[in-house]
């Protein structure tokens, strides 16, 4: 979900392009690369903020966390600027003027509005007592505390705060990426906004013989206080997942629940998905109903004097959020996803929700393109933030050649590169809106309608 956060300068003749700044502000930068004509810089202080910046309103980790970098703008403001450079992006690679770009669409939430969040334990300066939380910005180390977080609901960081004045009661230390010895390594949050219901999970390595006493009394010491927070919401499972992967990274190489059930329950557009630890969900679900609202009715405009689609194809299907919610305009549905495990995702979830016109095959949409004998007049596209490999594009517009698609991009700059192939292969950009789902940041997602034309 990367968005280009950069500012331009020129010096000398020379662009310096800055990462991390905002239009307006007075700043302190270095340069790190510098090619034929261009140099790129790291924002190193802000000197004055920007006219448009309202300080009162910004986090108090803001700056210091590696996160919200647009946090101390009002929302209008961050959503002026998103689609501005949506449009800058989509007109080096459309015709400008060819397409219509519609307004952009605002979370329902500009705080408070993230349903996931996964803390890193560590320490806030080298040899400094524990921390939990984010990133320092610009740091691969250093972890800021974010017990005061305003992305997310209060309960993540009554959660947060617990576990850790828990932990450094107790003495226990981190796991150290460099040395690989140590036992805490993340806390992994999620929580339903429509539900309410809260997944908490605890992710250490197996490394139980530098803890101060025995781990399984560890465990139920802290499921305990979790169980005597009373969060707003209620929680629907505790659990401890240990990985001893070398990579800094969320995964399981088991998971214990101590209490409760492996999952939660949220609901979209009157549709409920159950969600496991590291089921591939949007993270901004009040978010995520404009987002498939807006496709909806994308393909709702698509179709032929308003008839139902005989067959849809969803390829990058995820864990078949937008082929459940399409499932009413097609006969048939066929959604393509490489992760197994949001394969099997999207077969339980279709059942939960009654749904029996929705197929979702597990393998990469490169290859079982070929073993579809289907010809969709209508395709979505979800891809991963880095979009569609050129032969997979070449496949589907050359290939296939549906009369419509929809093109879903969380990444711009990935979106208007793919857009220069899918012209060439005849298609025309008609309309394109930006929803976002990522307020404080930079990011943004981007629906897209192409018509083929030839």
């Amino acid at each position: 979900m990367e968005f280009p956060n950069k500012g331009i300068v020129h010096i000398d003749g020379e662009k310096v392009v800055i990462k991390n700044g905002i239009p307006g502000q007075m700043v302190r930068f270095g340069i790190s690369k510098r090619r034929k004509g261009k140099c790129e810089a790291r924002l190193i202080q802000v000197l004055e903020p920007s006219p448009l910046e309202v300080p009162e309103s910004r986090c108090v980790h803001a700056g210091i966390c590696g996160g919200c970098l647009y946090q101390g703008l009002p929302y209008r403001e961050q959503l002026q600027i998103k689609e501005q450079q949506v449009r800058k992006l989509l007109d080096g690679a459309v015709e400008p003027g060819s397409y219509v770009l519609e307004p952009i669409k605002g979370s329902p939430l500009a705080e408070a509005y993230r349903n996931k969040m996964e803390f890193s334990f560590g320490d806030a300066y080298k040899d400094g007592p524990l921390a939990l939380g984010m990133h320092k910005r610009g740091s691969f180390y250093d972890i800021v505390t974010t017990r005061d977080c305003r992305i997310v609901h209060p309960d993540f960081c009554r959660i947060l705060t617990e576990t850790l004045e828990y932990f450094r009661e107790l003495g226990v230390g981190y796991y150290r990426k460099l040395q690989h010895t140590g036992y805490l390594r993340h806390l992994l949050v999620r929580r339903g906004v429509k539900t309410g219901e809260i997944l908490v999970a605890l992710v250490t390595s197996g490394q139980v013989e530098t803890l101060p006493s025995g781990e399984e009394a560890l465990l139920e010491g802290w499921r305990d206080r979790m169980l005597g927070l009373a969060p707003e919401g209620a929680f629907a499972g505790i659990l401890h997942i240990r990985n001893d992967s070398l990579a800094d990274v969320v995964q399981s190489d088991s998971t214990e629940v101590l209490w409760g059930r492996e999952h939660f329950f949220e609901e979209l557009l009157g549709l409920k998905f159950k969600i496991t630890p590291f089921s591939f969900f949007q993270t901004n679900s009040l978010g995520a109903e404009v987002l498939y609202d807006t496709v909806r009715s994308f393909v709702e405009d698509a179709a032929a004097g308003g008839t139902r689609e005989p067959v849809l194809f969803d390829l990058y299907s995820g864990t078949g959020t937008i082929a459940q919610v399409l499932a009413p305009v097609a006969d048939r549905v066929i959604g393509v996803e490489i992760v197994e495990e949001a394969v099997e995702a999207a077969r339980e979830n279709a059942a939960l929700n009654g749904l029996t016109n929705c197929e979702f095959i597990a393998g990469d949409v490169l290859k079982v393109l070929d073993s579809l004998t289907d010809r969709p007049q209508l395709v979505i596209l979800d891809p991963p933030r880095d979009g569609i490999h050129p032969k997979a594009l070449e496949k589907i517009g050359d290939g296939i050649q549906p009369r419509r698609m929809i093109y879903i991009s969380c990444k711009p700059t990935s979106l208007a590169r793919d857009l220069v192939p899918l012209q060439a292969y005849g298609y025309q950009v008609e309309r394109v809106c930006c929803v976002d789902m990522f307020p404080g940041t930079g990011n943004v997602e981007t629906i897209c309608s192409l018509r083929l034309e030839k």
